[in-house]
């Protein structure tokens, strides 16, 4: 059959058998693998035991915290009615199921390298973690509620594990539903582009609500299980306002995972886009996700490590270390303000999260099918049906918002503080608004900067290069004034909240700025839904296009794809946006840590001291050293697979007739070891950096009688990074989205249409964009995060 096939000229419908080395071991996790083997009523009898365990440990903790287990278990139920109603569709004929199959082993076999990986970097970090906290010194709370420094290094050691462990299940569900939905949205194509946009958002809502059910039960039980072993608020013992900075290490092992995830997905699928377009596209013409194209399943494979798995643990990381940083300033402002029952302003992200769990689904839900086939019509397009369903996500934010400041933040010692605090929840709600639609305007094609981005094209592969660098940085401004606005407005709100210390100081100002923080996050389920929805749409349209099927179907696939990056570079901007906030609230929470540790006021950093100016130059340098090495790193990659593709074609000249089969593997072992190998460079940069600038200027402090220099040092570097990292990843973002959306516009049938001169200057900006879009960019806000949660935690070691 195959060799009619080729001999009539038809596409090959052989299912690549190309990973059995990858397949060679199974690639679900260990404890998944476990779980399966159970009997299925002992396992609903051992999780009935392992809630009810987890119901009393937050009962004996607060009221609050049982509020926010059922409302994440019931999450849980909801996401896997949506997995159920996504798997009930059918995949399609067997030439798509075939595809489907080869990228999903492709997919798990590369998701199971990378994380063993992972894994063993974090825990050589886990030993040189207890080492530090073995041998450092104590702060008098501390010593106070009896806390010694091993039980306190084996608590963070424990946090920092378990925040990686999470994380990375994060990545794994978020890859595991893509890699199965893309075939379902591919075969729903041939019905009804509405049916297929709705399998699409389901499925991305599945990974979305378990990510964020994952980061709020995560540190709910980390939080109650450490409140009922240590005793908290009894005498002699912890007090609870102390209590989330034993939270840390699990923001820090989650941002560990999330960035070398972030930088081998982000390697591993841009190297093979870039190689794939380049030889497939502009050398050979073909078009994109052609069958005959041997880095297409790489490239297929890349969407759902890279988009998928290393973006759900980006939220994931982005989610804990909100809450955690919040927690503590919400701790220490109660503590300051001597509030009787500061519980509330501790658990306060917790609820919001949940509420956001709830408000998510129902925007989730709201994007139903339709029965009338074809083409969705212009006038509700696919960006609009889930703009709706973010405008109602959105709505119901506000409500729940206001709710739980109302229920939380109310003390009788400031009354009216709670309305303040729920307009800075409102100020983050709109600073999440504003972010969503700049992105939305500068890498759409239905709005004029990409539409000039795509004209310029038209006169050459230079013109198209400088435009797309000049619309990044242009698109740089308006978030900019957007969080400057946020962040002021927020401070502003908290300090005229009513509260004050012993001394009648004001100091809600920061809480102000978490509690906008907490907002701007409290739509991230459904956000990260659309992120996800993104590349599984891409996926679909790689299955259709390999597969064969009608121009029909892929003008539905094409448009879902074209909304799908429009969505992952919204995500991307919205990700930036809570990063600086975060960022902002750990810069404070280090701060205070530093003071209790030394027991010396630490309340202001002055750049006009040399070594200190000199540690913000390093900062900022770091940041564009960091991103030089992950785009080096995505071009070195590409270079090899561009030399493989060239050579197949040269080698095998049937596989443009279709009469000889591409090796599709090669390409996918290319990707994979050169992915794991050069994500380590810029990785081990992110984490020695800022543990080797403390210890040098500590030595170089006390041998001057400066004490506090090398904290004071890796404050300005951590400034100064956060400062230039936001910038760098708004243009590097925002460019790769705009030159992949011209191209796209290009191939709707403007300027000439596939196959011009213009579509091939449009080809050559998208590939210089993709490095920036998916490896670089989205590392940096990860990169932001960790490190000012690898400084908090390493703090003792600064002075």
């Amino acid at each position: 059959m195959m060799e009619e096939d080729m001999e009539n000229g038809r596409s090959y419908q052989e299912r690549p058998r190309t990973f059995s080395t990858i397949r060679s071991k199974s690639s679900i996790p260990l404890v998944f693998r476990l779980l399966m083997r159970i009997n299925p009523r002992a396992l609903i009898i051992l999780s009935l035991l392992v809630f009810s365990g987890v119901l009393y440990v937050g009962a004996s903790t607060s009221p609050i915290v049982v509020f926010v287990f059922c409302i994440c278990t019931l999450s849980l139920f909801f996401s896997l009615y949506l997995t159920k109603w996504v798997l009930a569709k059918d995949e399609g004929p067997p030439e798509m199921s075939e595809i489907s199959d080869a990228i999903r082993d492709g997919a798990e076999g590369f998701f199971r390298t990378q994380y063993g990986t992972i894994s063993k970097m974090a825990c050589i970090l886990a030993f040189v973690i207890l080492g530090i906290y073995l041998f450092r010194t104590t702060t008098p709370q501390q010593e106070a509620s009896g806390l010694g420094r091993a039980t306190s290094a084996y608590i963070t050691v424990a946090s920092f594990l378990l925040g990686a462990l999470c994380s990375g299940i994060a990545g794994f569900v978020g890859m595991w539903v893509s890699v199965r939905a893309n075939v379902r949205v591919s075969s729903a194509a041939r019905r009804s582009a509405r049916e297929a946009l709705q399998i699409a958002v389901r499925a991305g809502g599945f990974s979305a609500i378990v990510v964020v059910c994952m980061a709020v039960f995560g540190v709910a039980i980390l939080y109650s299980t450490f409140y009922v072993w240590l005793g908290v608020d009894s005498p002699g013992s912890m007090k609870v306002t102390d209590l989330p900075l034993l939270l840390v290490g699990y923001g820090f092992g989650a941002s560990f995972v999330a960035l070398f995830a972030q930088l081998g997905g982000g390697i591993y699928t841009k190297a093979a886009d870039v190689g794939a377009d380049l030889v497939g596209k502009v050398e050979q013409g073909i078009p994109e996700d052609d069958p005959r194209n041997p880095a297409v399943i790489a490239d297929l494979v890349g969407d759902n490590v890279g988009d998928c798995a290393a973006r759900g643990a980006d939220l994931f990381e982005s989610i804990a270390a909100e809450i955690i940083s919040a927690m503590i300033l919400g701790g220490t402002m109660a503590q300051r303000c001597k509030i009787e029952d500061p519980s509330g302003f501790i658990l306060f992200p917790l609820v919001v999260h949940s509420f956001d769990l709830v408000v998510s689904s129902v925007g989730i839900l709201s994007i139903r099918g339709t029965r009338d086939p074809g083409l969705i019509s212009p006038i509700e397009d696919p960006m609009s049906i889930m703009q709706k369903g973010y405008s109602i996500t959105i709505m119901l934010a506000v409500l729940t918002f206001g709710v739980s400041t109302r229920w939380l933040l109310y003390t009788e010692q400031a009354p009216s503080a709670w309305l303040n605090f729920a307009l800075c929840g409102l100020v983050g709600i709109i600073t999440a608004y504003a972010f969503v639609w700049i992105s939305k305007y500068y890498t759409d094609y239905k709005h004029e900067p990409v539409r000039l981005l795509a004209l310029s094209s038209s006169t050459g592969h230079g013109t198209n290069i400088i435009a797309g660098v000049s619309l990044g940085m242009e698109s740089t401004a308006l978030p900019v004034l957007v969080i400057s606005v946020a962040i002021i407005s927020a401070y502003w709100l908290g300090q005229t909240s009513g509260l004050v210390d012993e001394s009648g100081n004001p100091t809600g100002g920061l809480f102000g700025t978490a509690v906008a923080t907490m907002g701007m996050l409290s739509t991230a389920g459904y956000v990260l839904t659309m992120d996800m929805f993104g590349p599984i749409a891409d996926n679909a349209g790689g299955i259709v296009e390999m597969s064969q099927q009608p121009e029909s179907v892929r003008e539905i696939t094409d448009v879902l794809d074209a909304v799908g990056n429009t969505t992952k570079a919204t995500t991307k901007g919205f990700a930036i946006g809570s990063a600086a906030l975060a960022s902002f609230l750990l810069f404070s929470a280090y701060m205070d840590e530093v003071a209790s540790f030394a027991q010396i006021p630490f309340k202001e950093v002055d750049i006009a001291v040399p070594e200190i100016f000199v540690g913000g130059l390093l900062g900022s340098m770091l940041i564009f050293l960091f991103s030089a090495w992950a785009c080096s790193a995505v071009g070195k990659t590409a270079q090899e697979v561009v030399n493989e593709v060239r050579r197949q074609f040269i080698e095998r000249p049937g596989i443009m007739d279709y009469k000889e089969k591409p090796d599709y593997g090669r390409c996918v072992a290319i990707v994979a070891s050169a992915s794991l190998r050069e994500m380590i460079r810029p990785g081990a940069l992110a984490i020695i950096s800022p543990m080797a600038v403390g210890v040098i200027f500590r030595i170089l402090g006390h041998s001057t009688g400066q004490p506090l220099l090398g904290a004071k040092v890796v404050a300005s570097l951590l400034m100064f990074a956060t400062v230039a990292g936001i910038l760098m990843a708004l243009f590097l973002n925002t460019a790769g989205g705009a030159w992949d959306n011209a191209k796209k516009y290009i191939e709707t049938g403007a300027l000439g249409g596939k196959g011009s001169e213009s579509h091939k200057a449009a080809v050559t900006g998208d590939t210089v964009g993709d490095p920036f879009k998916d490896t670089a960019g989205p590392s940096l806000h990860v990169l932001i995060k960790m490190l000012a949660t690898i400084t908090l935690v390493m703090a003792p070691i600064f002075l």
